[in-house]
């Protein structure tokens, strides 16, 4: 028999979960532990059911989660100390284990979650390196990517429509990593990081203060061992942690986004935006045309533009009103400039000037083009509207949202760019019916006369999609 402390604080846990999540976890457990109470019954003693690693590696490693994953959820299980002496780690997890783990990682707090999360990134007690910590955020995040895609709750994105998520895995660890900071506030940076121990103070602070962790770690558990995934949860974080996508299936194109960016990108918008995106400009579909660019992002809502320099630069930026043809600047502070590769950052505004936005076209005395952040003729990311040269000019750093130069050079070559809206598309925007662009945008057609390239808007049809999801 358990002692009484050790059944109350199982109890404890056990009551955080309403009765359908319990059952569900029992269910679970049940499943793992095969039933091994059986045999021992006809002794007169119900031997007690315990999962093994073997178990759990047969249960989900060959589909759901990758064996790495698989391993570091059997650590942190075996780290729950049940009997307070700490005396070596069983092989087997008892029931109490399972649930105690379940509860922490699940509803608990970055205190409670963080003796098993240490265990999760080394097996041993004690301070951990740097690269440990790497290894552990970058196994995380494949984790998700892979349990999401498994589970089909990518919702129409995939490995095909998207850019090579291993890259992405990396960039995106190496973000939430740059938020470890020492007891003395100082943050070590490449070598230094990899090599520098930290110790479990600076993980949990790290933790509490960087949510992706404790978010991707639910996905992994709820989704991975299939468990509470399908019951509602008093966190949304999840709901929206993948937006839906549209726009692009069919379509052949491959975006500029992996998935851990959209993942990032998303989570930085404002939370009425998060649960969709939209393609409505690709320069690979639509042409390398400023018009057609207008034509097809003016008045269409909050967007996200993003865009690739011919040295590889993977960068762009929020707007969070719709685009509107004007010589003056426009949007508000929730705008943001970002960087995709070669590594992945947001950059949001500084308070220093109201200069977030700015789209100008067939003007004499302004410039034209698409801007966003500093000045006229120092854009922190600006597009040009003799189409395919852009600039990024922000030393040392863009006034409007402290960007560092966006582009591998400071004027580059544009070599593709994509526009997606983000949330709803406004209530005007015709997008049922087979109604040409220029039919509901007059703005757009005129644009399109100005550059001599008049009502040629056979070709420019948007396909009709329909509004189910696309998955």
């Amino acid at each position: 028999k358990m002692g009484n402390a050790e059944s109350n604080a199982y109890r404890n846990h056990l009551s955080r979960f309403l009765p359908e999540e319990q059952s569900d976890i029992d269910g679970v457990f049940d499943t793992l532990s095969g039933s091994s109470g059986s045999a021992g019954a006809k002794n007169g003693k119900a031997t007690k059911k315990t999962v093994t690693l073997a178990a759990l590696q047969a249960a989900y490693m060959r589909e759901p989660l990758p064996e790495q994953m698989t391993v570091r959820l059997y650590n942190g299980m075996r780290s729950i100390d049940l009997t307070g002496k700490s005396s070596g780690l069983s092989e087997q997890i008892a029931k109490e284990q399972f649930v105690i783990f379940m509860s922490n990682l699940l509803k608990g707090n970055a205190d409670e979650k963080i003796t098993i999360i240490m265990r999760m990134i080394s097996k041993t007690e004690g301070p951990v390196k740097g690269k440990q910590i790497q290894e552990f955020t970058e196994d995380l995040i494949m984790s998700v990517v892979h349990v999401l895609s498994y589970r089909n709750e990518l919702k129409g994105w995939n490995w095909e429509n998207t850019r090579d998520s291993a890259g992405g895995v990396k960039a995106l660890a190496s973000q939430l990593l740059s938020e470890l900071k020492l007891p003395d506030g100082t943050k070590p940076v490449g070598p230094q990081l990899m090599e520098t121990s930290f110790d479990q103070s600076v993980i949990e602070d790290w933790v509490y203060r960087v949510p992706q962790i404790s978010i991707f770690l639910s996905v992994v558990i709820r989704q991975g061992l299939h468990v509470l995934h399908s019951l509602p949860d008093q966190t949304k974080d999840i709901l929206n942690l993948v937006p839906g996508c549209k726009g692009i299936k069919g379509r052949g194109l491959v975006s500029l986004f992996d998935i851990p960016s959209i993942i990032y990108i998303n989570s930085h918008l404002p939370a009425e935006l998060q649960h969709k995106w939209h393609l409505l400009f690709s320069s690979r579909l639509h042409g390398e045309s400023f018009s057609q660019l207008c034509g097809h992002i003016v008045n269409k809502g909050p967007c996200i533009v993003i865009l690739k320099d011919l040295d590889g630069y993977i960068f762009g930026g929020f707007a969070s009103h719709s685009w509107e043809v004007k010589p003056q600047f426009q949007g508000d502070n929730r705008c943001f400039l970002f960087s995709v590769f070669p590594s992945l950052a947001v950059y949001t505004y500084t308070g220093y000037n109201d200069h977030y936005m700015y789209l100008n076209h067939g003007q004499q005395t302004m410039p034209n083009g698409l801007g966003m952040g500093g000045q006229h003729g120092y854009f922190g990311l600006w597009i040009d509207s003799d189409y395919g040269k852009g600039h990024s000019k922000a030393k040392p750093r863009c006034t409007t949202y402290h960007s560092p130069q966006l582009s591998a050079k400071e004027d580059f070559t544009l070599d593709a760019m994509e526009v997606w809206a983000v949330g709803d598309l406004p209530e005007n925007v015709g997008t049922k019916g087979k109604k040409s662009i220029l039919d509901v945008d007059p703005e757009a057609q005129a644009l399109l006369e100005m550059t001599g390239k008049s009502r040629q808007s056979e070709g420019l049809r948007e396909p009709i999609e329909d509004d189910d999801d696309e998955n």
